[in-house]
């Protein structure tokens, strides 16, 4: 291929004369390549038909029946006693559902499901090998074979180290403790201060996390709904209540939720004053500082990995963001795939988001697993390095500049005493990294050798000479 599109007409279009020269060089170049192509051989892998899913929470749980339904043996992996992960700790949702008794369905449905298999208070100890041949084994000593891997390892609720008194005065909780209160009906006060963005939008974790304006909102609401003499204020810097949730943000103000917003650099200082909490605010419009004495405060704190995470993406040679979660291939063209082929990602491992996104996020990884388990075997690229093994002293140096761990140094089938580096085309990916570290010669890519490289170069500076000659 030529790119005469993308590197000359359209990136050169105010000078078209030295363009086509460009154009014409590109073409020159791909002929000269051309001359020395070899076919590609495409090589199959053997696929297990049998899925890995790791986190029991709800995108877990969702994961696992949906590929069950489709007659995939699937292995599902909790690390606790029970399954449900965070929806045991939401009592309310904005919808009105009630979480438990989603919860009690789904866990009934996994549980009595034949075609799943419940590793509960289980530990992922390693997980090696490749694109629909991964062996995983857990902290047990059960080992387990399948082809695709759907991390679902979930997230869990910041807890604020000493901010706004929290550890230290029994009446400051976190929103999720909260809401369980408010469940049990403990919540018994008169007057409620929440203060949003707690471990959000600041320092090491500068995203948004998404549910805690929405939560505020439902928390806020069931207050006034019990009792609409209480006084309830939330000091925000921004509220984000996503798409059409906007309406609980509105109904919260209907009912006569005060909002009072606060700058970044002006955060509301919260102290103990005679067994009462006493929490100052200056509003940012009009600069004034109000004092207020609530029975209870409640930190909307931000979400944040399960220390799970951490653990597993060196093993399945997977990235993350700094800030500890999962990171997708492409956010837009492959928005539950990672670079390594054959692991997907779903729920809170990838970023905070509400339980219905949860939900649809683990069937898109559910449907793009399946693009794996659904087929017997597999094409691995053409386009993977090769060794030469005359050449190959297996000195070990290539295999550390391999980003998707296909380099391995083993011994030699004719030479028991030799070692000679062994690449495995069902991780490679053709980057050419090993081939350019090779000190010996003996690491070659395919469609890329040396010849058609130098070929290209010489036809590139095949014109160059011939004006130089006519100069």
């Amino acid at each position: 291929m030529a790119n005469i599109r993308d590197q000359c007409s359209w990136i050169h279009m105010h000078e078209p004369k030295a363009a086509t020269r460009k154009a014409k060089d590109l073409v020159r170049m791909a002929i000269a390549k051309s001359r020395l192509l070899e076919p590609l051989e495409n090589l199959t892998i053997k696929v297990n038909q049998q899925a890995l899913v790791i986190g029991g929470g709800v995108t877990g749980m969702v994961a696992a029946l949906e590929l069950a339904k489709q007659g995939v043996k699937v292995h599902l992996v909790e690390k606790e006693k029970e399954l449900g992960g965070n929806l045991r700790k939401l009592h309310y949702l904005p919808s009105g559902d009630d979480p438990m008794e989603y919860l009690k369905k789904l866990e009934a449905d996994v549980r009595g499901n034949k075609n799943i298999t419940l590793h509960a208070g289980a530990k992922v100890k390693n997980i090696e090998g490749y694109v629909g041949n991964f062996k995983t084994l857990l902290a047990d000593g059960k080992e387990i074979e399948h082809g695709a891997v759907i991390l679902a390892t979930g997230g869990q609720e910041y807890k604020p180290e000493g901010e706004y008194l929290y550890g230290k005065d029994k009446n400051v909780k976190t929103l999720l403790e909260f809401k369980e209160m408010l469940k049990k009906g403990e919540a018994k006060g008169k007057s409620y201060v929440f203060i949003q963005c707690v471990g959000s939008r600041e320092g090491d974790h500068p995203n948004c996390s998404r549910v805690c304006c929405t939560g505020t909102m439902t928390a806020a609401i069931k207050v006034k709904e019990r009792d609409p003499e209480a006084e309830v204020y939330v000091l925000f810097r921004d509220i984000r209540t996503y798409g059409f949730r906007e309406r609980y943000y509105k109904d919260a103000a209907q009912k006569g939720v005060k909002f009072v917003r606060f700058d970044d650099d002006k955060k509301p200082v919260v102290e103990d004053k005679g067994g009462k909490l006493e929490v100052k605010v200056t509003e940012e419009d009009t600069g004034k500082t109000l004092v207020l004495r609530p029975d209870y405060l409640v930190l909307a704190s931000g979400t944040r990995p399960q220390k799970e995470a951490e653990e597993l993406a060196p093993m399945l040679k997977v990235p993350m963001t700094k800030e500890g979660f999962f990171l997708e291939a492409h956010m837009k063209l492959r928005p539950v795939d990672f670079a390594t082929e054959g692991v997907y990602l779903a729920g809170l491992s990838h970023g905070p988001k509400f339980v219905d996104e949860s939900i649809s996020q683990s069937l898109a990884a559910v449907a793009r697993a399946m693009t794996v388990l659904s087929k017997t075997t597999l094409e691995a690229e053409g386009i993977v390095a090769c060794v030469d093994e005359s050449l190959c002293d297996g000195c070990g140096i290539c295999v550390p500049t391999c980003e998707y761990k296909a380099l391995e140094i083993v011994a030699n089938k004719d030479d028991a005493k030799k070692k000679i580096v062994d690449v495995n085309v069902g991780l490679c990916k053709g980057c050419g990294a090993c081939v350019g570290a090779c000190p010996a010669g003996a690491l070659t890519q395919k469609g890329f050798r040396d010849e058609q490289i130098l070929a290209m170069i010489d036809a590139a500076l095949e014109q160059s000479k011939k004006q130089e000659v006519k100069g």
